[in-house]
């Protein structure tokens, strides 16, 4: 048997062959070889990224300053602003945890936020002011704060010791730029939305927020200098990990402080963008929109999209109005996207329908993550790759979260078995490409059949007058439950609930079609997500 320590013996790790992992180098990098090159444009404003790299810097000897240890949170209340961009940088930069809060947070989840996190130091822009006011009357510590005094606020007052630039003007901007002394050291914490009870933690690593920053960029073929537009929000997942990505390819961050289908079509126009991420609730805005009748895209924009599966309407008609729409998947647990529809250029040839078809599977993993597939959630067996058999998506590998903070519970739970369970419930088709099917919440079974509200939203969105669906189950005396639809019509469009639930038996069978319908406006996360636990409550509460 051959002598494996012969290989180990004066071979270890030197200072010389190992450095830890962490996208700190990606921007090092790219403001040594491109410091000239624009890498934010925020309304008139421009920064080369020789300049961002030293404000980088500067933001982490600033936190340095004010007693800032490795380890402790800096939460970041704002948009997609540049001081949040540089957030990603400088925070870890001096050793502490990046906490972005989502902007649309109520006074009191964001009280229990800061708390749980233990923020030390809360960067918040003035537009906020209101409610981050009414959070910190909550708390018997209060974080040092520090405003945002961003131009193009319309409102809001400043409630800290200093704005952000004027900290930022008496810092050192040759702070050290060195990567952690471990790469498994925290580099941000991300909450869950909390539907039920309060929201968890998520903590995520130098080493896999590296990978993940790599996988995009793999996964995208991302080109050398993009230009993207910030439409997705930076407090979300970290951006899908984009401001590490975009940073290394020597990109050009286009700041939004709000996503308007004018704005994005301006910016798309004005800044020659290239890339974009959003939900298919952005894809949607856009294609409804009066300038979308007007719009000539200058060349294919890349949009990513993650989420549920985007309807083939909608699809097309991204392809349409000059979008090349790539489909991933993933959660806040595992970076952002961390799987995504692998395109072969042989589908390309198909027809539209067979095309958006394939483009709304959630595809195959990162180059950078090691495992993704369908398993039967008891036994962990994976399930026959025939397309028809249900099981629950599981990932493995160095892009899953450490775990949730102060939680081992949910973390052992996440994690049992040795793998990191989703609670989303798919199929594995012939080639290998998963599908998503429904949330293990979110399957209906009526009659002991089960129903993908997925494949009937899917239905439903292919009517001409229907802008937004959503389907969920409501309890029912003879078949248990049965598909109670959610509906948003164009506007100017009209359709009665009869004609809607013709149409889809027309198009799947009757037992999968809805029994009701109801038309209203959606409820939504902050990033566009349909919030189901508040249709599925008032399905329960609708007359028989």
């Amino acid at each position: 048997m051959a002598d494996l320590q012969k290989y180990e013996k004066q071979l270890g790790k030197k200072r010389a062959n190992y450095v830890p992992l962490s996208p700190l180098s990606l921007a090092r990098r790219t403001a040594e070889v491109f410091p000239d090159r624009v890498a934010v444009i925020h309304g008139e404003e421009r920064r080369t990224w020789g300049e961002t790299y030293e404000r980088c810097r500067r933001l982490a000897s600033a936190l340095k300053d004010r007693g800032v240890q490795r380890g402790d949170t800096v939460a970041v209340m704002a948009p997609n602003v540049p001081a949040l961009l540089e957030a990603h940088f400088g925070v870890p930069l001096c050793g502490a945890v990046l906490n972005a809060l989502n902007i649309r947070l109520d006074a009191k989840t964001i009280a229990f936020i800061l708390s749980h996190a233990e923020a030390k130091v809360l960067i918040t822009d003035r537009e906020f002011s209101s409610v981050i006011s009414q959070a910190l009357s909550r708390l018997d510590s209060r974080p040092l704060i520090i405003d945002i005094d961003d131009p193009l606020s319309q409102s809001g007052d400043l409630l800290g010791e200093a704005t952000y630039e004027q900290m930022l003007s008496g810092a050192d901007p040759g702070f050290p730029w060195e990567l952690p002394a471990d790469e498994w050291d925290a580099i941000s914490l991300n909450y869950t939305s909390g539907t039920t009870g309060d929201p968890k933690g998520v903590v995520y690593h130098h080493r896999g927020a590296y990978m993940n920053a790599i996988g995009n960029i793999l996964a995208w073929a991302m080109p050398h200098r993009p230009v993207y537009l910030w439409t997705l929000p930076m407090f979300h997942c970290n951006g899908w990990c984009f401001p590490w990505s975009v940073t290394a390819m020597a990109g050009t961050h286009v700041c939004l402080r709000s996503v308007e289908p004018k704005q994005i079509f301006q910016a798309i126009e004005d800044y020659g963008v290239t890339h974009l991420c959003g939900a298919p609730i952005v894809m949607n805005m856009l294609l409804n929109s009066p300038e979308a009748e007007v719009f000539s895209a200058p060349r294919r924009i890349q949009m990513m999209t993650a989420g549920a599966a985007p309807p083939a309407a909608v699809l097309q008609g991204m392809d349409k109005l000059g979008f090349e729409v790539s489909h991933t998947y993933g959660l806040t647990e595992v970076y952002g996207p961390i799987a995504i529809c692998d395109w072969h250029p042989e589908w390309s040839d198909y027809s539209p329908e067979k095309r958006a078809s394939l483009k709304a599977r959630q595809g195959v993993k990162y180059q950078v993550q090691e495992d993704f597939f369908v398993a039967d959630p008891e036994t962990l067996e994976p399930v026959p790759c025939d397309g028809k058999t249900m099981g629950e998506l599981i990932f493995r590998g160095n892009v899953v979260m450490k775990g949730y903070l102060k939680n081992p519970e949910a973390t052992e739970k996440a994690f049992q078995g040795g793998i990191f369970h989703t609670g989303d419930l798919g199929v594995t088709h012939p080639d290998g490409y998963i599908e998503i099917r429904d949330r293990s919440k979110d399957i209906i079974i009526s009659g002991g059949e089960n129903i993908s509200s997925i494949e009937l939203e899917g239905i439903l969105y292919r009517h001409p007058a229907v802008l937004e669906a959503a389907v969920v189950a409501r309890s029912d005396k003879k078949w248990g439950e049965t598909p109670c639809a959610f509906v948003t019509l164009k506007s100017g469009s009209s359709a009665t609930d009869s004609e809607l639930i013709e149409f889809c038996r027309e198009n799947l069978a009757h037992f999968k079609c809805p029994k009701t319908i109801v038309f209203t406006d959606l409820p939504k996360t902050s990033t566009g997500k349909i919030q189901k636990y508040v249709l599925r409550a008032q399905a329960e509460e609708l007359k028989t």
